[in-house]
């Protein structure tokens, strides 16, 4: 899946919408999390109807405590963030990067499992909406330049009718106490569950960047 960056004006955005019926306070988390992701990216916009349904079957609001899975890195867990409030800072949301375009929602709970909803794109249904279809797909027929404002109208046109839902349980992960440790290597304190033998990650396996 791609989603070519491309400039939508938000009166293009909002005459989109309406075409498409969105509801009005659907369309306006829309624009907020439009202007969060940057731009009004296809994965963005279909994430939107994604956490909006999930929540309408979970029977949930953003002002709750919430937990998500995300199963790509792309795009839809911003949808996550803006619309319910599940965020990487406030460590409620895990990205699971096996790339498929789901999420699974859940309340808050001291059970060592929890119901949850997993929203996913339906790839049956995503047949009856061609431009979706050949976008999804990252196939050659799909032309970002000629065809966004199609793909954009479809999304809309389509909303939840692309999608299906299952009721699914999750392991609820509770917090842990932990300590500081320092690493002999850098200097530097880490938690000590995620000290790598005698050292830290940023030191063994999750290295990324050299001294200048």
């Amino acid at each position: 899946m791609q989603a070519g960056h491309h400039e939508e004006t938000p009166n293009a955005l909002k005459a989109s919408m309406e075409r498409g019926g969105v509801p009005q306070q659907l369309q306006q988390e829309i624009i907020r999390l439009s202007d969060f992701h940057t731009y009004p990216a296809p994965g963005v916009l279909i994430g939107a109807f994604m956490v909006d349904y999930a929540m309408e079957l979970l029977g949930v609001t953003a002002d709750q405590k919430l937990y998500g899975v995300c199963e790509t890195p792309k795009c839809l867990p911003d949808a996550l963030q803006v619309m319910a409030h599940i965020t990487t800072g406030n460590n409620r949301l895990k990205i699971v990067p096996i790339g498929k375009f789901a999420i699974t929602i859940n309340a808050a709970s001291e059970d060592a499992t929890v119901e949850a909803v997993r929203v996913y794109v339906d790839l049956v249904k995503l047949k009856e909406y061609p431009t979706i279809d050949v976008w999804y797909a990252n196939s050659p027929v799909f032309d970002k330049h000629t065809m966004k404002g199609k793909l954009m109208d479809e999304i809309f046109t389509a909303g939840r009718n692309i999608l299906s839902s299952e009721r699914v349980r999750v392991t609820v992960h509770k917090k842990k106490k932990w300590s500081s440790v320092t690493c002999p290597c850098c200097g530097e304190t880490v938690p000590d569950y995620l000290i790598e033998g005698d050292h830290c990650g940023a030191c063994g396996s999750m290295k990324y960047y050299n001294i200048v």
